[in-house]
């Protein structure tokens, strides 16, 4: 009888220690998993990424070092076009954050959303990134589109699709958009391509089968 529960004790051991294992390995399994995946399917060049990369993250720093806590702003870039969105407390600030986007390297256009108004709260931010994952949800459930194409932000109940995308995709994305509980508005940040440059864009047929339109 002993012997039994030390052998079942012993196998409990076991399987616990896989389990943390297998949870320790998953995070780089599906890591790993989706940055290839947006790598291959992302319709920006991998220098182009790089340079949105390195857009957000000069741009965040000048901002923070020129104005610190006089401002709360959000900042994302798609194709090297970047939208600004958070708070500021007076106009000047706002068209300061505008020159200061503007004039980092590679930037093509700035649309700057900051509002003057109070900084927005925790619970607030909480909710805007739970309708943003719930867009993304959607973008992606429906298979008659690339939803890596897009780039999603939210800000107070606003969604900002950013892509390159064909008009059919870009009206069929903001209608998706519209549909998702919580989201108050809908502002386009696209770059149109054809119907043909699209096509151009897709993986050669028999490797990754394109979704089927509607």
């Amino acid at each position: 009888m002993k012997k039994h529960i030390q052998f079942k004790s012993l196998s409990m051991l076991l399987l616990f220690g896989s389990t943390v294992l297998l949870q320790a390995c998953a995070p780089m399994v599906v890591g790993g998993f989706v940055g290839g995946t947006m790598v291959v399917t992302d319709r920006r060049t991998s220098g182009t990424q790089l340079e949105d990369e390195g857009i957000e993250i000069k741009a965040s720093s000048r901002i923070k070092e020129a104005l610190n806590s006089k401002v709360h702003v959000n900042l994302v870039s798609y194709n090297r076009q970047v939208v600004v969105t958070g708070e500021a407390s007076n106009e000047r600030d706002v068209k300061y954050i505008s020159e200061i986007v503007s004039q980092v390297e590679n930037v093509k256009a700035v649309l700057n959303e900051v509002q003057v108004a109070t900084f927005s709260t925790f619970s607030a931010r909480s909710q805007d990134v739970l309708i943003q994952s719930k867009v993304k949800a959607s973008l992606v459930d429906n298979k008659d589109i690339f939803a890596s194409a897009f780039k999603v932000h939210a800000e107070r109940g606003v969604i900002y699709l950013m892509g390159r995308v064909t008009q059919r995709e870009a009206d069929r994305a903001v209608e998706i958009a519209r549909n998702v509980s919580g989201v108050q508005k809908v502002v386009k940040v696209f770059e149109i391509i054809s119907e043909n440059e699209l096509k151009a864009l897709l993986p050669t047929p028999g490797k990754t089968p394109a979704p089927n339109s509607k």
